[in-house]
């Protein structure tokens, strides 16, 4: 999927969203490894992420032609500063209606905007895929982003109180939420 949009950050700098593509995979994943390395929130630590950067060309390289499925970057001064995503829950038509989200971004870029500006680039990505439903997954501790996700629309539909496995503070609440879209 093909998207770019300019953004003026809360500090004044511009910031471009656009789609990754493959030759951007080294930053990416530099980026994805950082990232997950400044907040315990991530589904991941980055001694877990083993992928190589020919597989994340690959995987760059399917989002860009995907019809129904996005990776975003947002790059500050030329780098890769932040990533989201949105990835389809089903091919078969009882679930193609839905769409999973995800974000990451940079510790030293928090509050400037940016997360949002990924989280509303996403969402137009999904309703221009054809989806009716956005999906995500929070750690209840993590007011920020839950603060965000319901300030663009999602609602939280249910929780599971040992979804998130922390190897710092051990299990976490989840929280399940859904931003619905339209027919």
């Amino acid at each position: 999927m093909i998207f770019s949009k300019e953004i003026r950050l809360k500090d004044g700098r511009s910031c471009t969203i656009r789609n990754a593509v493959a030759e951007d995979a080294r930053e990416v994943l530099d980026d994805f490894i950082l990232t997950h390395s400044e907040t315990d929130y991530l589904s991941s630590y980055p001694d877990e992420i083993n992928i190589t950067v020919e597989k994340e060309a690959e995987f760059l390289r399917a989002r860009t032609e995907s019809p129904d499925e996005a990776e975003l970057i947002a790059v500050v001064d030329g780098n890769v500063v932040g990533c989201a995503g949105i990835d389809r829950i089903g091919r078969h038509y009882k679930m193609s209606h839905r769409a999973n989200f995800g974000i990451s971004i940079e510790k030293a870029y928090w509050g400037l905007g940016i997360g949002r500006a990924l989280t509303e680039s996403c969402i137009e990505c999904a309703k221009n895929a054809g989806y009716t439903q956005v999906e995500l997954e929070a750690v209840a501790d993590n007011g920020h982003a839950l603060n965000l996700y319901e300030s663009v629309g999602f609602v939280e539909f249910g929780r599971n109180p040992r979804g998130f496995r922390s190897r710092i503070t051990g299990y976490n609440e989840l929280v399940y939420m859904r931003l619905e879209l339209g027919e």
